[in-house]
């Protein structure tokens, strides 16, 4: 008989802390939105030196390891490495791209790994993120952010995937087509034969202003629970409730 789950650590969290804890994410994000910015890349400022690159991928998987080394020869040092992940920023039409020694097996359009993750700046209208993870289930989609992200096992197939994105989001193709040009093209490529959406983006990246981070609406929520927590605190603890309509 298996071991009970341990409880649900968060509310090993006093309520001051918890208070904190919230205050100084606010207060972080308030700061950043007065200077107009909506993330941070401190990675990007680092530059590993090509020596211990070396040292990190020479036990790596043949596949990562091959990858890696087409990478770097093409983008150069990465901005970050641990002994399982590369990071660059700002390599080529990329924002990041990330390789792993870890992988994930995917099993379309035939059986292979995903560990070389590459991302850019997208917004995906929400309504149809559901067609995309229906499309590809390792097309990353990053609402808040604004960025959408292709993994697989090769630049190539990344290129393809996203390219794909473009079209579902524009209303271009079906993921039916989307899944069936993939597929063509994926086969293509690897032949030596042409393979237009696989050899580069065919359309213009956005830079930057894709991020959607959505509306605060907490203030309701806070006259309820300050209301609920005064009656806590008088010894009648109300029930829990859900004001919001259903759907």
């Amino acid at each position: 008989m298996s071991e009970p789950a341990p409880e649900f650590q968060p509310k090993d969290l006093n309520t001051r802390e918890r208070m904190a804890t919230t205050a100084r994410a606010v207060a972080q994000g308030i700061r950043y939105k007065a200077k107009g910015e909506h993330e941070t890349q401190r990675g990007a400022e680092l530059i590993v030196d090509e020596a211990d690159v070396a040292v990190v991928i020479e036990e790596w998987p043949e596949a990562q390891k091959k990858v890696a080394e087409q990478m770097l020869s093409k983008y150069g040092p990465p901005n970050e490495a641990t002994l399982t992940r590369l990071t660059w920023y700002r390599n080529g039409p990329w924002k990041r791209t990330e390789i792993t020694s870890d992988s994930v097996v995917h099993n379309w359009p035939t059986v292979h790994t995903d560990f070389l993750t590459q991302t850019i700046d997208y917004r995906v209208p929400p309504p149809l993120i559901s067609a995309i993870a229906e499309f590809d289930g390792s097309i990353l989609v990053d609402r808040t952010r604004g960025e959408v992200s292709a993994r697989c096992d090769s630049e190539a197939a990344n290129v393809l995937g996203l390219n794909m994105v473009h079209e579902l989001a524009t209303g271009k193709r079906d993921v039916a087509g989307a899944r069936h040009t993939s597929e063509q093209n994926t086969v293509a490529y690897t032949l030596g034969r042409e393979a237009p959406y696989a050899e580069r983006l065919l359309f213009e990246i956005p830079e930057g202003g894709t991020e959607d981070l959505d509306e605060s609406a907490i203030s309701e929520a806070i006259t309820e629970q300050l209301a609920g927590k005064v009656k806590d605190t008088l010894g009648h603890p109300e029930e829990p409730t859900d004001r919001r309509s259903p759907g």
